[in-house]
């Protein structure tokens, strides 16, 4: 029997941060990962000595002096990453109604750039960089430097990312294109806030890069930190119960018959998840996990991997969407049949810098697609799921040639995940890609508290805040701060 001070449930990005800074702070933490892979969202995994990244394919505000850099550069990792900036004057590419649109960073030149398609627009897109921006400033360093993690941005989850959008500009074809990249946060028209828009998209137009040959080394240098402080760092430790007596969680079953005991928990998992671990207890009432369990989480994925024949296959630096709608919000409706949308990414490499060796194309799906499958275990699904995956990541070859994108003479294998893997793989419910869904129409629903009525039992991760690298590492800051305080930690990260 092993005793810590602190043992995290899940290695993805939060829990790593989490053991980071603790671990830093003088705690003896442990962190347990169920799967061989560490790092949720941010595994790397090989495929015939290709790198495929699982969730993470691009990361914003990693230029000097902006959030993620100081982040990144508190944990002392920032100069250890091989990344790449991205095409100034196109970091993303929006492929609507057979013409494509560019998104530059830079407040200024995303709207210059905007002006040369939309040359009447031009207020409308200084007023939209100026609430994007607004929304950005709410996480600025200099808040950090004041004792302040984050401002109060209730205003902006309280209102429509897609209403918004329609209320700022009249033109329609403008609208969708700034739409474009919702993707990136599990865009519903009908619910998502415009807080999780504008924070995701002020972090891309302030400074976008790729990670060179993976993301994973933001895993990897996370690990190394919290050893290096006297932690431990675990794979193949599926914690299947956790441990409470007398209204306090004192220990966690590891695997059904390892027992760790400390005297806290965080949990990076699914809170739904977290929750049936649970032993049962009179401090977290039915009426919490009755409101934990009927929250809707968002879509998942279905993603193709090509791995490319060497030096065949030019790197482009920057991504593209493709939308077969005019609407190009997510509509679960249309789920089954053409192909809506897409994102393509390709992987930026250290050997050939000129060529790419995978691109990724990620598809919204719901689980529901692979409903068939649900009970079955990764490499067991039978011929059915693997004829299933080779007929969908046909429609979408077919679906980038119409948009006259054709990789055909350049692949030389073709791998596919689908919500099942990230459920099996990552740990999220349903097989969602981004966590809890954020709801304009009742924001504080979706709100999950870091602090459990179970006074030593914290949580962390996407499902708190907002998903994505930045969403995840102001959770975590908010989970560590129940340990030494916000206004302690925040100014330590703020002068770094």
């Amino acid at each position: 029997m092993s005793k810590y001070d602190i043992i995290i449930i899940g290695s993805g990005l939060g829990g790593l941060e989490c053991a980071a800074i603790l671990s830093k702070e003088g705690y003896n933490v442990c962190v347990l990962e169920k799967s061989p892979l560490f790092g949720g969202c941010f595994q790397t995994y090989q495929r015939r000595g290709h790198r495929l990244d699982t969730g993470i394919h691009y990361i914003g505000s990693l230029d000097e002096g902006q959030i993620m850099n100081q982040y990144f550069r508190y944990f002392g990792i920032m100069d250890k990453l091989a990344i790449k900036r991205l095409d100034e004057e196109a970091f993303d590419r929006i492929y609507f109604k057979e013409r494509y649109y560019d998104f530059a960073m830079n407040y200024d030149t995303f709207v210059e750039t905007l002006c040369k398609e939309f040359p009447q627009e031009r207020d409308h897109l200084k007023r939209y960089t100026e609430e994007i921006r607004k929304v950005g400033q709410l996480i600025s360093i200099e808040h950090l430097q004041k004792g302040l993690i984050s401002q109060n941005g209730m205003d902006y989850f309280n209102t429509s990312a897609s209403g918004f959008i329609q209320e700022i500009t009249p033109n329609s074809n403008l609208q969708q294109i700034l739409a474009g990249s919702s993707l990136l946060y599990g865009g519903i028209k009908d619910k998502s806030t415009f807080y999780e828009h504008a924070m995701i998209t002020n972090s891309y137009m302030e400074g976008a890069y790729r990670f060179i040959d993976g993301s994973m080394q933001v895993s990897d240098e996370l690990i190394k930190l919290i050893r290096a402080n006297g932690g431990t760092v675990l794979n193949n430790k599926e914690v299947t119960r956790i441990v409470v007596q007398d209204e306090k969680v004192t220990a966690v079953e590891v695997n059904q018959e390892e027992r760790f005991e400390s005297d806290y928990i965080i949990s990076n998992i699914h809170p739904q998840v977290t929750l049936k671990l649970l032993d049962k207890n009179r401090s977290i009432r039915p009426a919490y996990a009755s409101r934990i369990n009927g929250l809707e989480n968002s879509y998942g994925v279905f993603t193709t991997y090509l791995t490319m024949k060497k030096e065949s296959c030019p790197y482009l630096n920057h991504n593209i969407y493709l939308h077969q709608y005019e609407d190009v919000w997510y509509d679960k409706s249309r789920q089954i049949g053409p192909i809506p949308s897409c994102m393509i990414s390709m992987q930026a490499s250290s050997t050939h810098p000129q060529y790419t060796d995978v691109v990724s194309i990620l598809t919204p799906m719901y689980i529901d697609e692979v409903a068939e499958w649900a009970h079955s275990t990764p490499e067991k699904r039978g011929d059915s799921y693997r004829l299933f995956k080779e007929k969908k990541a046909e429609e979408i070859l077919r679906f980038i040639r119409q948009c006259g994108i054709n990789f055909d003479s350049s692949i030389e294998q073709i791998y596919t995940t689908t919500p099942l893997s990230y459920r099996d793989y990552t740990g999220t419910v349903d097989g969602s890609a981004y966590g809890i869904l954020k709801d304009y129409q009742y924001p504080q629903a979706g709100f999950v508290s870091t602090r459990t009525k179970l006074k030593n039992l914290f949580l962390t991760g996407q499902n708190m805040n907002v998903h994505g690298a930045l969403g995840v590492t102001l959770t975590a800051m908010l989970t560590c701060s129940e340990f030494v305080g916000q206004a302690y930690l925040a100014k330590k990260i703020g002068y770094a």
